[in-house]
């Protein structure tokens, strides 16, 4: 197969006619249609057809246009990876989003073997919300999306999620919130000021149906799409806040918060996201595999 041919068949579907393919490749209409024939008969099939003026895609040139669009982002991430080792001293670039949601500590145990284990990677991480993530893993800006919950049913991002594991969650707070009330946990929620993750979280939606369970009235004071900023405002005496229970001893040390208690059967999940395409990114399968390997709702020496 020619695959100047398949270009110009993939450029004259992209941009919906020969006339805007060629003003695009600097080609005339009928040297195009020429180049397209020719791949036509290689393939023994029609891919174009006429409507009217216009002209469509068979049904065999949906099957080829799908194809060729592989073909075609698998050459451009093969420049890019290689562009990228040169600009690196051969340090594979690896660019990855984290959901706003993702506390940063358990972000950086997962991407660590990334970093220490197997060839070198230069490391690249881009915070965010979700949506806007998982809209540059689609355009191939981005390797790798870390998040709490896994790629939304109704996304069209052809993506693959890999489950890392999960913590059990704890209600956390300052010393005020430990020296008022006498009430066991849960009940000593009750009437606390509350900080609550995004209305739009997966550990919102979590949280929200553990307190209707339970039939408490905590007062919600804040709502954060960052995790950072709601943990500081919680550090500072401002409400109590949920977080893995895996990082008890580092926000202990680092935050002089503790736990009020543990919420029974409640888990905070971790992902990675990626297109299906990209599967074989050897830092992919580095943090699969160290993931794999630790039992995230044990492992308290994520903590230290």
């Amino acid at each position: 197969m020619n695959f100047k041919h398949l270009y110009y068949f993939w450029m004259t579907a992209r941009t919906g006619g020969v006339i805007r393919a060629g003003q695009r490749l600097h080609l005339t209409p009928q040297t195009l249609s020429g180049q397209i024939k020719l791949l036509e008969e290689r393939l023994g099939c029609r891919l174009f057809e006429r409507q009217g003026r216009n002209i469509r895609l068979t049904d065999a040139g949906q099957i080829a246009v799908g194809y060729a669009e592989d073909i075609f982002l698998l050459g451009s991430q093969l420049e890019g990876a290689l562009k990228g080792r040169a600009s690196t001293g051969g340090a594979t670039a690896f660019k990855v989003g984290i959901a706003d949601s993702i506390p940063k500590s358990i972000a950086f145990h997962l991407l660590q073997p990334a970093v220490v284990d197997g060839p070198p990677a230069r490391i690249i991480c881009r915070e965010g919300g979700l949506p806007a993530l998982l809209g540059d893993l689609a355009v191939q800006r981005l390797d790798l999306v870390l998040s709490d919950s896994p790629m939304p049913a109704e996304s069209n991002v052809k993506a693959i999620s890999h489950r890392l594991g999960r913590s059990s969650l704890a209600i956390f707070g300052a010393d005020c919130f430990h020296s008022g009330s006498k009430a066991p946990f849960p009940a000593c929620l009750d009437g606390l000021p509350m900080l609550m993750p995004g209305s739009g979280s997966a550990l919102r939606r979590k949280l929200d149906g553990w307190i209707g369970e339970t039939s408490l009235s905590p007062r919600v004071v804040g709502e954060f799409d960052d995790w950072a900023l709601m943990m500081t405002f919680g550090r500072e005496g401002n409400g109590v806040f949920a977080a893995p229970a895996v990082l008890e001893t580092q926000l202990l040390r680092e935050h002089g918060v503790r736990p009020l208690g543990h919420l029974a059967n409640v888990f905070d999940e971790f992902y990675a996201i990626s297109i299906e395409r990209n599967i074989s990114h050897p830092s992919v399968h580095r943090i699969a595999d160290a993931a794999r390997g630790k039992q995230f709702e044990d492992a308290r020496q994520l903590a230290h």
